[in-house]
């Protein structure tokens, strides 16, 4: 294998090069050949996991959020990521937009107005009546915990485990090496390997379903514009171009690439929500972002443990519960990016102390992500008519954003910003950032994969980059066209099958952050010099 990867130029451990893509391109061919079996396959699969294990999913995020709290607050949190004396490479602006355009800025497009109007006009707590009050508080609730703090812990505590033993002992860039003081020097045999490539194919599967949904938007966002269609074609094509375009930003690199992109985006996110606010319902906004904050910490300890247990006694739900469709496929699909990010996220955050990038990457974007579901979710459901009274003076366009969510969820944003001043350019404005969003979710993935692969923290080859950026875009293409008219459901099938060993995966990072964490020289006042990596080996 060395010898092939030096013919073609590659800079890279040709094992889990090699391994990676040979396995990539075999379930790409097996698609072609076998869509029908594969497609069953996956829905069979989904449905005992979810069935069978939903349950751990939803417990496993609110442990893995407790030892983030913990370890932050204690006295480890002093540990800085990063060699004695090293300082953050990023301003606290810069490195904040790097977050959240790598992590789930392409999500809170998708999300934003549909899951909200989802819950509002489909109650999935028992009893609550759709349009009402009620069902208005539970759908912001339900959205931001979704999109908050729980999603942010499946980001933060890779992110951190990686920063820590990468960043501070200089391991390779790699996903076993978060686990040395497990395995000691195994990271570097079969089982690490096995890691690695684990991790590769969770990060391309889990970019590969999020690219699909952002081209499942932009094709809506240009059919409603001009009537171009939103079928598996037009959304392959989209997912083309923007792959294209992605690839363009790899060759660049991740500074002068990533940070301009995550920056205009940022930029252009925050303007469209401003817009919002400006010319929506502005003090009803105003007043809502203050409430959700209640709202959110009111009922996040019900909703972080509620796990439809009774869902099997209720004839109008089937085995799994309304949670399968939901919770347990959001944890699911972020886990297997969450590698991906996490990596990332360590790259920028050399030289941050371990209590401020647990509170950094937790609390600054659930914040953003609060402020968002706030103006637009509470917008979208006040334009479709909140409570009876509201509806009936609203008459016949009540409930008009819901009924387009329910034909059709990629249209949902799109469907809101036509009740707003210069709907046309606001909703090409629209698809604008998703596209752009798209292009950095795609080529910090593909920076990301590559540092798994050479293990270093410097690029590769650019063909070696490229050939990730282009191995993304034939994987979500693919999915595209095994979800077909089936669309977002066919997609959470695959991702929920390939979410479990990737869960199971970062759920063994705590041990092993404890065990390295237990050797360093701490007092109470001062952190001593980090432990050699022979400390490992004492007790073995």
């Amino acid at each position: 294998m060395q010898q092939l990867a030096d013919r073609l130029g590659l800079k890279t451990d040709p094992v889990i090069f090699f391994t990676s893509a040979g396995f990539t391109l075999l379930f790409v061919l097996a698609l072609i050949l076998f869509p029908e079996p594969i497609g069953t396959a996956f829905a069979a699969g989904r449905s005992w996991i979810v069935t069978n294990l939903g349950w751990f999913f939803i417990l496993g995020v609110n442990i893995w959020l407790g030892f983030l709290i913990w370890v932050a607050a204690s006295r480890h949190g002093h540990i800085r990521l990063g060699r004695k004396g090293s300082r953050p490479e990023y301003s606290n602006l810069s490195w904040f937009t790097m977050l959240f355009a790598g992590g789930i800025g392409t999500v809170l497009m998708f999300w934003g107005v549909a899951e909200p109007i989802s819950h509002f006009s489909n109650p999935p707590l028992p009893g609550v009546t759709p349009y009402s009050h009620e069902a208005a508080r539970d759908a912001i609730s339900i959205a931001i915990y979704h999109l908050g703090l729980h999603t942010w812990t499946i980001f933060t505590l890779p992110g951190l485990a990686f920063a820590y033993f990468i960043n501070r002992y200089e391991l390779p860039v790699r996903v076993s090496s978060v686990f040395y003081p497990l395995l000691r020097e195994g990271i570097h045999g079969p089982i690490g390997k096995a890691i690695d490539i684990a991790s590769i194919l969770g990060t391309l599967f889990g970019v590969a379903v999020s690219l699909g949904l952002g081209s499942s938007q932009i094709a809506a966002g240009l059919d409603a514009l001009f009537g171009t269609g939103d079928g598996p074609t037009v959304q392959v094509i989209i997912l083309a171009v923007l792959t294209a375009v992605a690839v363009s930003s790899i060759v660049v690199g991740l500074d002068k690439g990533v940070k301009f992109l995550s920056n205009l985006n940022i930029a252009m996110a925050v303007a469209l929500m401003i817009f919002v606010l400006v010319f929506g319902s502005t003090l009803f906004l105003l007043r809502g972002i203050v409430e959700t904050f209640g709202l959110y910490f009111e009922n996040l300890p019900h909703l972080a443990f509620w796990n439809d247990m009774l869902a099997n006694n209720n004839p109008d739900t089937d085995a799994w519960g309304w949670q399968g469709s939901w919770t347990v496929f959001y944890w699911a699909w972020t886990v297997t990016w969450s590698p991906f990010i996490g990596l990332f996220v360590a790259r920028i955050s050399r030289g941050r102390t371990i209590r401020e990038f647990v509170f950094g990457v937790l609390a600054a974007p659930s914040l953003f992500t609060l402020i968002w579901f706030a103006i637009f979710g509470w917008q979208a459901m006040q334009f479709d008519g909140i409570g009876q009274a509201a509806r009936n003076m609203i008459g016949s366009e009540a409930g008009q954003i819901s009924a387009s969510v329910s034909e059709s969820v990629p249209l949902a944003m799109f469907a809101f910003l036509e009740h707003f001043p210069l709907a046309d350019l606001v909703q090409g404005f629209a698809v604008i950032i998703v596209a752009i969003f798209f292009a950095t979710s795609s080529d910090s993935a593909s920076l990301v994969v590559d540092m798994l692969c050479t293990g270093k923290p410097t690029p590769g080859p650019v063909h070696q980059r490229v050939f990730w950026g282009a191995a993304e875009g034939l994987v979500a293409a693919m999915l595209i066209i095994l979800a077909g008219e089936a669309g977002l459901s066919a997609l959470q099938q695959v991702i929920t099958v390939v979410g479990l060993p990737i869960f199971v995966l970062v759920t063994m990072m705590i041990p092993s952050l404890i065990r390295g964490l237990s050797m360093e020289d701490i007092d109470h006042i001062t952190i001593g010099t980090r432990p050699e990596l022979t400390e490992f080996h004492k007790d073995a």
